[in-house]
């Protein structure tokens, strides 16, 4: 795998231009329970940052939190404050469709459209009905050559999505997430679906967005956080135990429970 540098810049020191995402008190309830519990943590801008832990523990929740997916369940609940830049987004006057293009976010499973890879990753700017066909055509060859995906498709645009691979069909979504230029690039276990090959891939693609766009992503791969996070976030039971820089947290965890869970005592 190529080698990226990472930012080393301790989260106590980052100052209000190198937070990507802010977060303050925290606390979700999905049908009447209590999934996540008082959560506050800064990411940083340009980096990617990991969340870990059980399954069931909140990471998805934390994740779908950023741009507001949790309202998607009927029973749902949320205080506390998510800044993203100088905006609250869960204030009651935030445009969430317009949160959502500069938050994208990519599902564990690719879920193309039943449509031609062009319109897949169009489908997001034709929505919006403001971009000439010219523009779109370049939005679109643009966010395939950022998926790293141009070179084996673009002789195939108007053919359907459905004949791509698995690791083709991923980073085609995350082509039509590139395609709305989000600020915030959010992961729900990208990679758990795909064999070696195509994690590769996908793990040296985000090393190469992160130059321009802040990515957080859950995982329960450890191996994967280490290998390319900057930052990682350990949750259990829907607290946040521990948060800290990638080789830290790996290497001389804090807590206890971050220890147990890196090294396999439970989870």
């Amino acid at each position: 795998m190529k080698l990226f540098s990472r930012k080393k810049t301790a989260l106590k020191k980052l100052t209000s231009e190198d937070i990507a995402v802010n977060i303050e008190s925290l606390s979700v309830e999905l049908n009447k329970k209590v999934v996540l519990n008082n959560i506050s943590m800064r990411i940083p801008a340009y980096s990617i940052t990991s969340i870990i832990g059980q399954s069931g523990c909140g990471k998805s929740t934390l994740l779908n939190s950023m741009n507001r997916m949790n309202e998607l369940i009927t029973d749902h609940k949320t205080t506390g404050h998510i800044w993203i830049g100088k905006r609250d987004i869960n204030h009651k006057r935030e445009n969430v469709a317009r949160l959502r293009t500069k938050v994208g976010m990519v599902f564990q499973q690719p879920n193309p459209f039943p449509m031609t890879i062009y319109e897949n990753v169009a489908f997001g700017l034709v929505l919006q009905r403001q971009f000439s066909r010219r523009q779109i055509d370049d939005a679109v060859e643009k966010a395939l050559i950022n998926a790293g995906l141009w070179d084996e498709v673009r002789d195939r645009l108007h053919e359907s999505a459905m004949i791509l691979s698995g690791g083709q069909q991923q980073r085609l979504m995350i082509a039509r997430a590139l395609a709305l230029k989000p600020q915030i690039l959010l992961l729900d276990e990208p990679t758990s679906a795909l064999d070696p090959l195509a994690t590769l891939f996908i793990e040296e693609l985000m090393q190469s967005l992160k130059q321009h766009t802040t990515i957080v992503m859950v995982t329960h791969n450890m191996q994967q956080a280490a290998r390319i996070s900057d930052y990682t976030a350990f949750i259990h039971k829907g607290e946040l135990i521990e948060y800290a820089d990638s080789d830290k947290l790996f290497t001389q965890p804090k807590h206890k429970q971050t220890e147990d869970y890196i090294t396999g005592r439970y989870g």
